[in-house]
C-alpha cells in the first residue's frame, strides 16, 4: 500500500487497523508527503499504534520519479485531501503518475473535496484549494488511462462526510 500525501498518518493508521481487524497481516506501508512536519506526525502516530513496517519519504506527487524504484506495483494507493492542492491544470498529471505506481490489478482510492455551497468558503477560499464536482472527476481521460471511476458512499457512521467530499475508486484495468 502507498499513502500518497500521508499528512499526519490518519489514513495509514485507519487502513492498517482495518486490515488487522479482518485478520490480515499488513505488509510494509509506504507513505510520502511534501512536508517534513507531516511525516514526523505520521511516524509518531504509527509508532503509538505499534505500526512498525511504515516507510516514509518526503516527496512531491508531481515528481514521483524521485521515489525509490521499489515503490511500485502497489495493490492499493490511497490519497486523502492532498490532490486539492495540486494546481488544477496538473491534476491529470498527478493522477497519471499515481496510476503508473499501481500494479496490474491495483486500485487508486482518493478522498477529494467536492465543490458545493459549504466547501467553497471553508475549503476553497480559506485553504486556497481546488474543489471538484462529480463530472470533473468522472470524465474519461486518455492521459490517465483509467477506463472507469466509481464513486463510493461514506459508511453510515460517517455519512455526514458526504457533504465534504467524494470517495473515488479507480481500478488500473477494467
Amino acid at each position: 500500500m502507498l499513502d500518497a500525501g500521508c499528512g499526519t498518518g490518519a489514513v495509514t493508521v485507519a487502513l492498517y487497523e482495518a486490515l488487522v481487524r479482518r485478520g490480515l497481516a499488513p505488509g510494509t506501508i509506504d507513505a510520502f508527503d511534501l512536508t517534513p512536519a507531516m511525516l514526523h506526525h505520521s511516524r509518531e502516530k504509527a509508532a503509538q499504534r505499534g505500526i512498525e513496517r511504515l516507510v516514509t519519504m518526503q516527496a512531491n506527487v508531481l515528481q514521483l520519479d524521485e521515489l525509490p524504484t521499489g515503490w511500485a506495483d502497489y495493490d492499493l494507493i490511497v490519497t486523502a485531501s492532498m490532490l486539492e492542492y495540486v494546481p488544477r491544470e496538473r491534476l491529470a498529471e498527478a493522477l497519471a503518475g499515481l496510476r503508473r505506481k499501481l500494479g496490474n490489478n491495483g486500485r487508486l482510492v482518493l478522498f477529494i473535496t467536492k465543490r458545493n455551497w459549504l466547501t467553497r468558503p471553508l475549503v476553497g477560499w480559506w485553504w486556497r484549494s481546488n474543489l471538484y464536482d462529480r463530472q470533473e472527476l468522472s470524465t474519461p481521460s486518455d492521459k490517465l488511462e483509467f477506463r472507469r471511476v466509481e464513486f463510493r458512499a461514506f459508511p453510515a457512521a460517517v455519512s455526514h462526510l458526504a457533504t465534504w467530499g467524494h470517495i473515488v475508486e479507480a481500478p488500473k484495468t477494467g
